[in-house]
């Protein structure tokens, strides 16, 4: 990585993981103030999706009044590290970017949305490009490019908003065509497991089908599994490495938003308490999802271990991670000797070092 770099950090945003996003950039904003050579420009996105360069206390990103600070901040399309321009009461005036860091969640952030914006400013950016981003946050058809892998996972329906309001009895009966109870209802493009519900009837069914439709225009129902929730970081481009396997204790029925971010209760193992065999094979796996969805940077993929039979079952991939003191992904590669310090330094040269989606 060059000696000197000017980092954007992207944070906030419209989703319902804004508060996530705030929590995961502190984390970076920590880690890069603790080390020499960066100059970071922390850029927030409120939840109406203005951009503002935040200037106040840069150990305070995840707390409140953020938007006391309202320098706003446009991009302009092809300048590359003249992009980014502050619009303050002098005049546009141009950051000098070397790299941005979109410590984002979810809608518009982890879906392809700004990865997209950002290739066409034309500046290097962490994290996956266009297609792995708007692949693995849409479940659906992150689930098509696993099945082409001949990966295990979960069955499942796939329903729409309209079915869903239109008759939920049908669409419900529809479900049960398929599985009995109980089954888990999710939105397609949601994260954190945001919207997700466990239902153990038709009634329970139909709730969750019309919750998940709040969400998102596609909502996926899928086989219960009965097994231990596990997840596997990866980081790299061409070539990347899986760290060891992580285990989810979770403290609520199962790892919901309140399960991972607000019950104390939850715990993770790191490393989970698995055979070696099962462990390979999850690294495995997600190596082949990461590189299966073209996936770049980093990764957290997930996945269960079924209780009965020791099977690994995939269940979803998360292009960009929670960065949180209580996040798995660090916390693995923690766990091999890679500090968050040289996780993000790692990061940055990799997106340094990735051509443009488009053109040399």
């Amino acid at each position: 990585m060059m000696e000197s770099c000017s980092v954007v950090l992207l944070f906030g945003g419209v989703s319902s993981e804004h508060d996530i996003s705030c929590m995961s950039a502190q984390t970076f904003m920590n880690a890069m103030e603790a080390e020499k050579g960066y100059t970071v420009y922390p850029v927030y996105i409120d939840r109406q999706g203005a951009w503002f360069l935040y200037e106040g206390d840069k150990r305070a990103l995840r707390q409140a009044p953020l938007e006391e600070y309202r320098t706003p901040v446009a991009v302009l399309p092809g300048l590359g590290k003249d992009s980014f321009l502050l619009l303050g009461d002098d005049g546009p005036q141009s950051l000098t970017v070397d790299v941005v860091i979109p410590v984002l969640h979810g809608l518009n952030g982890e879906d392809g949305t700004v990865q997209g914006l950002l290739e066409m400013a034309r500046v290097p950016y962490v994290g996956c490009g266009v297609l792995a981003s708007a692949l693995a946050m849409d479940k659906v058809y992150t689930k098509k490019i696993v099945a082409e892998l001949g990966i295990r996972q979960a069955a499942y329906v796939d329903l729409t908003r309209k079915e869903i309001f239109d008759s939920p009895e049908q669409a419900a009966l529809k479900v049960e065509e398929a599985f009995s109870y109980p089954v888990f209802v999710k939105p397609s493009r949601a994260g954190s497991s945001v919207g997700v519900t466990k239902a153990a009837n038709r009634e329970e069914l139909i709730a969750g089908l019309h919750k998940a439709a709040k969400e998102d225009r596609r909502v996926l129902v899928e086989e219960f599994i009965k097994g231990r929730e596990v997840e596997c970081a990866v980081l790299g481009a061409e070539t990347p490495k899986a760290a060891n396997v992580g285990e989810i204790l979770s403290a609520a029925e199962f790892y919901d938003f309140d399960a991972k971010y607000v019950n104390a209760e939850s715990k993770t193992v790191v490393p989970a308490d698995l055979p070696e065999e099962t462990r390979q094979e999850i690294r495995k796996d997600a190596l082949a999802i990461f590189q299966g969805i073209d996936g770049s940077g980093l990764s957290r993929v997930d996945f269960f271990v079924e209780q009965a039979t020791g099977e690994v079952i995939f269940n979803e991939i998360n292009t960009f991670p929670g960065f949180t003191n209580i996040s798995m992904y660090p916390m693995l590669w923690e766990a091999e000797g890679l500090s968050v310090g040289e996780q993000i330094r790692e990061l940055i040269q990799i997106a340094l070092e990735r051509k443009p989606l488009y053109g040399a």
